[in-house]
């Protein structure tokens, strides 16, 4: 029996020790095993890539980006002491008012202070960083197992665009719009310029730096750490000269609230390059702070809004004559004393003529001379002019959504009302950006080019980078161009568009006053316009000036050609044009 329990107790112990080994291996097991979310010796920071800019021509960076950082902190690990003096030295490095600063610390645990700093302050928030722990700023708290110690932290946040210069060059700059990825804003266009180059205008590559870290949780750059280089976006140089741009704006801004006006276009194109080194408009918004106001100028109507052009269209139906050999500038044509019957349609003229020369037909706008010429052109040879011309196709600007317009089938364009409305710019829609492109033939030879807003772009390291050069194409003969230009100078001389005229220069253009449609009938409401040219013995510019329902006078000799005039003048005050000198 004693044998027994001496047994029964040894088996005891043994079975005991063994449950005890057991769970000592277990707790060891779990111990190794466990994530102890250890902090890391190891770190990366990425360093993210930024949208290009938008630069004019004189220099000035019209559109650029920012980064935005947010920077936060643990209120637990801030030791009590020291709160004060963590508020007051953090205020006076990130700008922050102290009060926002205590109210944001009233939040037990990690807490976010700002999400908005820029590049200069997160620079010296991460100084500022440095140096509380230093101080002892920070102390270690326990959760359970984990052992926490933490400071500022600072890490990039989004991107940010920035317009200094507020509504100019809008709508052609465009806007952006805002997405959240990965918890970063980013940015990509909307509209205008950001859009057409957004592929080359967005970030290329974020960098990223990859070491170990100090106390701080900064990374060590030392030579064992890794660095993978940051590549922005390309920045996008412009044609467009700035103060110009400025001041043309200006210009439409005057004539606008003197006329009454619902908006006025107007745009300055170096002839023989195609090279825009103005674009404005009298409706401009504020990118950085768009208001449900400002919708109806978002878009921008040098492309997106089509209408009758009027008699803007005389001088280039006028041109398929000559180039086709269907009429003589100084033949006869039949003006009716200003009032003609063609079918069941009357044609009306202001300037009131029993015969006037074919030219005068353009010099003086007769309605009733260009139906009569109009009927000589065969169908397929109006209809193809204009398509060679640019009408019913997009002119190949870079700006997104352009419009292509619209002129008659070619099959009704064998009717003899057709032919004499479209001869005068009516049953047909362009553009302002087409008009603009289809003058340059009278003042380049014949020639025109595709309008170009970019010159360039450029990379970080100020690498140029070309553009692909602006197509061009020969819509006109020399000798077709040549005479057409002599006419149009008539205009100006004698004609519609005196009010252009400033001595010394060569000046030439056409008026256009027509009618809007509304609820399918044409009603009192109008838009003018003047396209032509301003020359030197240099340099040469096709202009092209629109003013949309202006309400106290609607003649474009009174709105449009006033318009022109200020605008050449603006030129020969920034250099573009010199007037030669009367001798006498």
């Amino acid at each position: 029996m004693n044998t027994s329990n001496k047994l029964y107790k040894i088996v005891s112990l043994f079975f005991l020790f063994l449950v005890g080994v057991l769970i000592f291996l277990g707790a060891v097991f779990k111990i190794v095993m466990e994530n102890r979310r250890l902090p890391k010796l190891v770190v990366s920071e990425k360093n993210r890539a930024i949208r290009g800019s938008i630069v004019s021509s004189d220099g000035y960076q019209v559109v650029y980006s920012n980064k935005l950082y947010k920077v936060a902190v643990n209120t637990r690990c801030i030791d009590p002491d020291k709160k004060a003096l963590f508020i007051k030295l953090f205020s006076i490095y990130s700008g922050i008012p102290q009060s926002k600063v205590r109210k944001a610390l009233r939040k037990k645990g990690y807490t976010v202070l700002s999400y908005k700093i820029d590049t200069k302050t997160a620079y010296q928030l991460k100084i500022l960083g440095r140096k509380l722990y230093q101080m002892d700023m920070f102390i270690p708290y326990k959760v359970g197992n984990r052992v926490i110690k933490q400071g500022l932290t600072i890490l990039e946040s989004g991107e940010s665009r920035s317009y200094p210069y507020k509504d100019i060059l809008t709508p052609i700059i465009g806007y952006v719009r805002k997405y959240e990825e990965d918890r970063y804003t980013k940015i990509a266009g909307v509209k205008g310029i950001e859009k057409y180059y957004e592929q080359k205008i967005k970030p290329k590559q974020d960098g990223i730096i990859k070491g170990r870290r100090d106390i701080g949780n900064n990374i060590i750059l030392n030579k064992e750490a890794l660095i993978k280089r940051r590549y922005d976006g390309y920045n996008v140089h412009l044609n467009v000269d700035m103060l110009l741009q400025k001041n043309i704006e200006n210009i439409l801004d005057t004539h606008k609230r003197d006329l009454e006006a619902k908006e006025i276009l107007a745009a300055v194109m170096e002839s023989g390059t195609g090279k825009i080194v103005a674009i404005a408009t009298s409706n401009r918004f504020d990118p950085k702070n768009i208001t449900k106001k400002d919708y109806s100028a978002l878009n921008p109507k040098f492309i997106e809004y089509e209408f009758e052009p009027g008699s803007v269209m005389k001088p280039i139906t006028f041109a398929l004559l000559l180039e086709h050999g269907l009429v003589s500038p100084l033949e006869v044509v039949r003006g009716y004393n200003g009032r003609y019957k063609l079918g069941k349609k009357i044609i009306t003229d202001e300037h009131k003529a029993t015969w006037m020369s074919a030219e005068n037909v353009i010099v003086h706008s007769s309605n009733i001379g260009i139906a009569q010429l109009a009927q000589r052109l065969p169908a397929d040879i109006f209809w193809k002019g204009l398509r060679k011309f640019g009408f019913g196709q997009k002119t190949g600007i870079d700006l997104p959504y352009e419009h292509r317009g619209s002129i008659v089938p070619m099959i009704k364009l064998r009717s003899e009302i057709y032919k004499a409305t479209t001869g005068y710019g009516y049953g047909m829609r362009a553009t302002f950006m087409q008009l603009l492109k289809a003058y340059e033939a009278f003042n380049n030879d014949g020639v025109v080019y595709a309008p170009r807003l970019a010159a360039f772009l450029s990379d970080q390291n100020e690498r140029k980078i070309p553009l692909p050069s602006a197509k061009k194409r020969r819509v006109l003969s020399l000798k077709t161009a040549t005479t057409m230009k002599k006419i149009l100078q008539k205009v100006v001389q004698k004609g519609t568009g005196t009010v252009a005229k400033v001595e010394g220069l060569q000046i030439g253009g056409k008026t256009g006053t027509a009618h809007i449609v509304r609820k399918g009938r044409y009603v009192h409401i109008y838009n003018s316009s003047f396209f032509g040219f301003a020359n030197d013995e240099k340099s040469r510019y096709t202009i092209g000036v629109t003013v949309i329902e202006p309400k106290r006078v609607h003649f474009a000799s009174q709105t449009a050609v006033p318009v022109f005039r200020d605008i050449v003048l603006e030129l020969v005050n920034e250099g573009y044009l010199v007037p030669r000198r009367n001798e006498e």
